[in-house]
């Protein structure tokens, strides 16, 4: 179906035009209302995966994009068991006006029977990072709506195409409109010290060297990532967004970015309340879908997809995380951070700033001390995020007992002694 969004555009510029209100410059694109905010998303700016924008729409590309079941919960698909192909196209984020905590999104597109387009927005938080994805709630086929876990004044959108084979959908146009909310004078300063949210949960090696992420990554032995349930923790190509902090009953620990989406679910945010988890929120919080099903058998035992869940992950590990950084040698029980969900700032991993070893392995080495002669407890992964405590000489501890050399991290933003106690 093809929505009349461009009809309806020009038929209000026109009016807007007779009634010397508006001037073509800025027609298309302007501030409207009570101060709300409303633009048409440049596609072509977009970095996409599993997606072609060489036509100047963005057409899902079968043959490059993340192949998984169609999901059975999927409104406008058919049964569960089907594979589907789905495709990303990641947008240039936009600073707004005015704060808001709300985004609606209009498509221009052709959605044949079997497919879906669904616009992800996210903003800026309060400490330099970013939200997680808000898959927006649809009214219709082609509007939406975004609604935001906290005010913002940037925001950044993500198209989200998927389709079973031959009914691969079109999308021509983006219209957004942020609606402006009342923000109280201090609000922005009001935010209280928190840690990130941690949990025991059950991981799986993830292997597949040379496939291809769902964000676009190209895996590579050794590789240095990891994968959750659920799109909203993913990282766009390359980026350390959404990073974890993964840890091993032998002490050993690990930080990297989350690249993939698995294990068993796409739609399983378990480290979320029930009340934001956008599925199966009547289990309790930080339990995986598939722990629940494969120990309790819940859902029947099966998956969202229908499938039998064979084992309880709630983590896929790379093999660089799983073998080098944790010393694992099979499954296991590991404990997670999310990272994203504390309050600290956090900083980027530069393996080509640090040393030689460090570029050729794609991690920097986590010591139990401050120094070059104490223990390895582990890795952190070219790019991901970490957190700065402080600073002890040419040390900047991440951790309890977890230290890297500060040339690791180019411009950490923590430059507070640590204490004698370390």
């Amino acid at each position: 179906m093809r929505t009349g969004l461009r009809a309806a555009l020009l038929a209000t510029v026109t009016a807007a035009l007779v009634a010397g209100t508006v001037t073509p410059a800025v027609a298309a694109e302007s501030t409207t209302g009570a101060g709300s905010a409303s633009w048409t998303a440049d596609l072509a700016a977009g970095d996409g995966t599993g997606v072609d924008t060489g036509s100047g729409s963005v057409v899902l590309d079968p043959a490059a994009a993340h192949q998984a079941p169609r999901d059975a919960q999927s409104p406008r698909g058919a049964e569960g068991g089907e594979d589907a192909a789905t495709g990303y196209l990641t947008l240039e984020p936009r600073t707004l006006p005015r704060p808001t905590d709300q985004v609606d999104s209009t498509l221009d597109a052709d959605l044949p029977p079997g497919s879906d387009v669904t616009v992800d927005v996210r903003g800026r938080s309060a400490n330099g990072g970013w939200t997680e994805w808000i898959p927006s709630t649809a009214s219709s086929p082609t509007e939406s709506t975004a609604q935001l876990p906290e005010t913002t004044s940037q925001v950044q959108s993500r198209l989200v195409l998927t389709a079973t084979p031959g009914a691969e959908p079109v999308v021509d146009g983006l219209r957004q409109d942020a609606r402006p909310t009342a923000v109280s004078e201090g609000a922005e300063d009001a935010t209280t010290e928190t840690a990130p949210l941690r949990y025991s949960v059950f991981a799986t090696r993830e292997g597949l060297v040379g496939g291809t992420t769902a964000n676009g990554h190209v895996i590579v032995e050794r590789d240095k990532f990891v994968a959750l349930p659920s799109r909203r923790a993913l990282s766009p190509r390359d980026t350390n967004d959404y990073s974890v902090k993964v840890c091993a009953s032998n002490g050993r620990c690990s930080f990297a970015p989350v690249w993939d989406i698995g294990p068993w679910n796409t739609r399983d945010d378990y480290w979320n309340p029930g009340n934001i988890r956008q599925n199966w929120g009547d289990l309790p919080q930080g339990v995986p879908q598939a722990q629940a099903a494969y120990r309790d058998g819940y859902n029947g035992g099966k998956d969202q997809f229908g499938r039998k869940a064979l084992n309880p992950a709630g983590i896929d590990l790379a093999d660089g995380v799983f073998w080098d950084d944790l010393g694992l040698k099979d499954n296991a029980t590991v404990t997670v951070e999310y990272l994203w969900t504390g309050s600290t700032k956090l900083s980027k991993v530069d393996t080509a700033a640090s040393d030689d070893a460090a570029a050729d392995t794609g991690s920097v080495e986590v010591r139990s001390a401050p120094s070059d002669t104490a223990a390895v407890v582990g890795g952190a992964a070219d790019g991901a995020a970490v957190p700065i405590l402080c600073l002890t000489g040419a040390w900047l501890q991440i951790g309890v007992g977890q230290y890297l050399p500060v040339g690791a991290v180019p411009g950490a933003t923590a430059a507070n002694a640590c204490g004698t106690a370390g």
